[in-house]
């Protein structure tokens, strides 16, 4: 790697050392995940591509090295124009110099350009100027490029560049929020999750930059006669915004925006035109005394149709506990609910005609079938989903629940081979998106099928920490405390989780996880009415069906457990072949050895 040097060459004629320079830094994507892989490959391609394509670009640009970290370069620019325009250049031409590589493998960058006064000391560069610029690349999606209002003003006109506005941000250890700005030289989908529209006249579609759903929340209007109570109706939409914000399926726009048509008589379309949005949530609350009403519904702003709508009522004790209650529920609720309406929008498509989120969406349609086939046909859509946006997250973790599914759920793939591919698949999306609180769970859930309990339950804390909310995160925490011998407390949060999240696409999971809890627990009577549950609801999945049969078993009813243990083998007999043969790593021995127990009593030969 080239050093940096000279930093005082840029200053010599003042005094103090001290410049009005931009400060560009640029650091590459999940480096320590791709030297573990292939040190010398990732070293040599990296090489390459500093002397045929950043370096020259850099000097072409005006642009001098200061330091270097392996991964990372520190380069000021005389001119705003030369680090922009240099910054863009690199981000467009990477993909090419760094082609026929997987996606797993590709070297991305993120960039954070900021203006501002430095210090140059030796070698060293110092200043407000280069902390904000280093924290703000920290906020960029890999491929794309965060700059500072200061930055985007400069040479929002002269370049026609389209920035989007990222609102004011907290960087860490940096005193103020800085208000920042993303580009997308490559309509990278990994764009930050709350995303606010400077104007009307900076929407474009309603695809939201990359084909990921957009979603305003407008502010909620108080029905009640107590104009003071307005402070919880906003309360109410503005921790939707935050709870929704954490998904990283969902562009949101920010409060500042979608507030702005507060107090107005307003048209559901019309607002999702000027905001770039395909989805609006709207609502109201009445309170009356100790009593509160809040109605929310969710719109698709294309049709005008309703997609959701639910009425919440409560005593309110505690404003702000019912508040977070409330906001908490209808977030939950709204997700699934889109991600219902956006695989039904890929499935009205050509497979052909496919952006990366609607084939993604599409492999999420077929995994959710439970099925073999249908699992191989969802890989081929997160593959081509993966082909287009290789920095897409979200679908290199759904490539890696459905090779954990190939294991659990279908029994065609051992699971040691199945647990090491889902771990790479899922390290790489972490590395990618360290904050997609799903794709910890997955890793988590990777981890437990491999019987490494411990780690496991790290990566279920780090997912739980970025979102409390997320039904994949409290789920592997509900199996881990049931296969850990706390089937109350793991059936706790499962149902916690249900109602988290009413409409989860791993709903068949969960309730049969509540099945197997009652049985650990010997409840054979509550094993029974849950897996009857479970497949009331589900009569396609197979895992229900085998506790059934080892819950009639156990109770001595075995022309029902006969008919539930043939079903059970019948839908997927590899996955329980796979179960039944040898103790999985996920089970405690005495548990497995109990589920046998009640398997022979159903009439298996094993």
């Amino acid at each position: 790697m080239v050093s940096g040097t000279n930093a005082s060459d840029l200053i010599r004629s003042a005094p103090t050392n001290r410049k009005l320079v931009a400060v560009a830094y640029a650091d590459m994507v999940g480096y320590s995940r791709l030297i573990g892989l292939d040190d010398s490959g990732t070293l040599e391609r990296l090489r390459l591509l500093r002397s045929n394509l950043i370096d020259p670009t850099i000097n072409e640009h005006g642009g001098r090295i200061v330091q270097t970290g392996g991964d990372s370069l520190l380069i000021v620019f005389d001119s705003i124009d030369g680090a922009v325009r240099c910054a863009v250049k690199v981000q467009q031409s990477v993909p090419s110099h760094d082609d026929g590589q997987s996606p797993d493998l590709a070297i991305r960058f993120r960039i954070g350009i900021n203006i501002g006064d430095t210090i140059a000391e030796g070698t060293d560069l110092h200043g407000d100027a280069v902390n904000v610029a280093v924290r703000l690349q920290a906020e960029c999606p890999p491929g794309g490029v965060c700059v500072t209002r200061a930055v985007r003003d400069h040479v929002r006109d002269r370049l026609g560049l389209d920035f989007h506005a990222l609102g004011p941000i907290r960087l860490k250890n940096i005193a103020r929020p800085v208000e920042a700005f993303v580009l997308h030289p490559n309509g990278n989908t990994g764009t930050p999750n709350s995303v606010e529209r400077s104007s009307p006249d900076e929407a474009t579609d309603n695809s939201s930059l990359s084909g990921k759903p957009s979603i305003a929340v407008l502010a909620f209007t108080n029905m009640s006669d107590d104009r003071d109570q307005e402070f919880f109706s906003d309360g109410i939409a503005d921790d939707i915004i935050t709870e929704l914000s954490r998904s990283r399926s969902l562009f949101v726009i920010a409060r500042n925006s979608s507030f702005t048509y507060k107090g107005r008589a307003i048209d559901v379309k019309q607002v999702a035109r000027e905001l770039d949005v395909r989805y609006v949530v709207e609502g109201s609350v009445r309170r009356s005394g100790s009593r509160v009403r809040v109605t929310a519904q969710l719109v698709d702003a294309e049709t005008g149709n309703h997609i959701w709508a639910e009425r919440y009522n409560r005593d309110v004790h505690e404003v702000f506990a019912v508040q977070d209650e409330i906001s908490t529920a209808v977030a939950n609720a709204v997700l699934p609910a889109i991600s219902g309406a956006e695989r039904q929008r890929s499935l009205r498509k050509q497979p052909e005609n496919l952006g990366a989120w609607e084939a993604y969406q599409r492999g999420l349609w077929h995994m959710g079938k439970f099925t073999a086939s249908d699992n191989v046909t969802a890989q081929q859509f997160f593959d081509r989903a993966i082909a287009l946006d290789p920095t897409f997250s979200a679908a290199h973790a759904a490539y890696a629940q459905s090779i954990l599914m190939q294991s659990v759920s279908h029994g065609t793939m051992p699971r040691d081979e199945a647990a090491r591919l889902a771990m790479d698949r899922a390290r790489a999306a972490i590395e990618i998106d360290p904050n997609d609180a799903d794709a910890q769970a997955i890793m988590a859930f990777a981890l437990w099928t491999s019987g490494d309990f411990a780690e496991a339950w790290k990566r279920a804390a780090v997912a739980l920490a970025h979102n409390p909310n997320s039904p994949w995160a409290n789920g592997i925490k509900g199996a881990l405390l049931i296969f850990g011998g706390q089937s109350k407390e793991g059936r706790d949060v499962v149902l916690a989780t249900l109602q988290l999240s009413p409409h989860d696409p791993r709903d068949a999971h969960l309730r049969s996880q509540i099945a197997v809890s009652y049985y650990f627990e010997r409840d054979y009577v509550a094993t029974v009415a849950a897996a009857r549950n479970a497949i009331a609801h589900h009569p396609e999945h197979p895992l229900a069906y085998r506790w059934l049969a080892a819950a009639l078993g156990q109770l001595g009813r075995t022309a029902e457990a006969s008919d539930a243990l043939r079903t059970a083998m019948d839908m997927s007999l590899r996955s329980f072949e796979a179960y039944v043969r040898s103790c999985p790593p996920s089970f405690r021995p005495q548990d497995h050895e109990h589920m046998l127990v009640g398997l022979r009593k159903a009439g298996w030969q094993g």
